[in-house]
């Protein structure tokens, strides 16, 4: 039997965006109490958000602090902020990579760290929102793929720590519609004809379902071709990444690259 949210007091970050929101509404209708934290927080939200740099050690304590004060405690933690951004793994680490590393994994990790003492008390939840790519990469966007990679694995040794009283999942999501795309797709590396876009609509019914399972589900896919996707992803990591491959090639035989010079290293091998 699913538990309920009605009465749950939620905490989610990146509260502002389009994940974000969507999920906010869906808690609110479902009679759950949410505090969001953002670095902007949007004007008209129909939930409180605080203002925080999830990137700052020093921002972040007392922001959950004062979001676990406007609800009286917590019973559910959703590590939702992230950004993507195209960067090649061929080369160096730059700026962009430090930035996707520490919203995409630090971040979950010091609000995860700050909420740990009230969700301990509650036996409540926390769901990382990670990424389909965290299991099948994809090339030119090694950062995003890393970091989700790692906030997974965060989320295996978290579960191995404080699993006894707090259950601990993680959300695939594939491409959804959203400006997270905005950089790629400026950077000439769209990812149209890669992933396939699904609805906001799925990831936020997989959430609810990580929060309101009987038992905690350690990896929750958002889509049926997700659970597919896993699963070869895990089991089959070859086939996988033959069929990115494949994909790829197909792509730069037909031009959809020419106009992005980070993805020179990848052309001049292909000719």
């Amino acid at each position: 039997m699913a538990l309920t949210l009605r009465g749950r007091r939620i905490l989610l970050t990146g509260a502002s965006g389009t994940f974000g929101r969507a999920l906010t509404d869906r808690f609110l209708a479902l009679g759950a109490h949410v505090v969001g934290l953002d670095l902007v927080p949007a004007a008209t939200a129909p939930a409180p958000i605080l203002r925080c740099d999830l990137t700052d050690d020093a921002a972040v304590p007392p922001a959950v602090d004062a979001a676990a004060d406007l609800l009286g405690g917590l019973d559910l933690l959703v590590n939702n902020a992230g950004i993507g951004g195209p960067a090649p793994a061929e080369l160096p680490p730059g700026a962009e990579v430090r930035r996707q590393l520490e919203v995409n994994l630090l971040a979950a990790w010091r609000t995860t760290a700050a909420a740990i003492p009230y969700l301990e008390r509650s036996r409540g939840r926390i769901v990382f929102v990670a990424s389909r790519m965290a299991v099948l990469p994809l090339p030119l966007a090694a950062a995003y793929g890393v970091s989700k990679r790692a906030l997974t694995a965060y989320a295996d040794a978290l579960r191995l720590e404080v699993g006894s009283h707090i259950g601990v999942s993680v959300v695939y999501p594939s491409m959804v519609a959203s400006p997270i795309h905005d950089p790629t797709t400026t950077a000439g590396l769209s990812l149209d004809g890669v992933s396939r876009y699904e609805p906001v609509s799925g990831v936020v019914a997989a959430i609810v379902h990580a929060a309101t399972a009987t038992r905690a589900p350690r990896d929750v896919a958002t889509t049926t071709r997700g659970r597919v996707e896993l699963a070869m992803a895990r089991h089959f990591p070859s086939l996988a990444a033959g069929l990115v491959t494949r994909t790829v090639r197909d792509r730069i035989a037909a031009g959809a690259l020419n106009d992005a010079p980070l993805a020179e290293g990848m052309l001049r091998r292909a000719r």
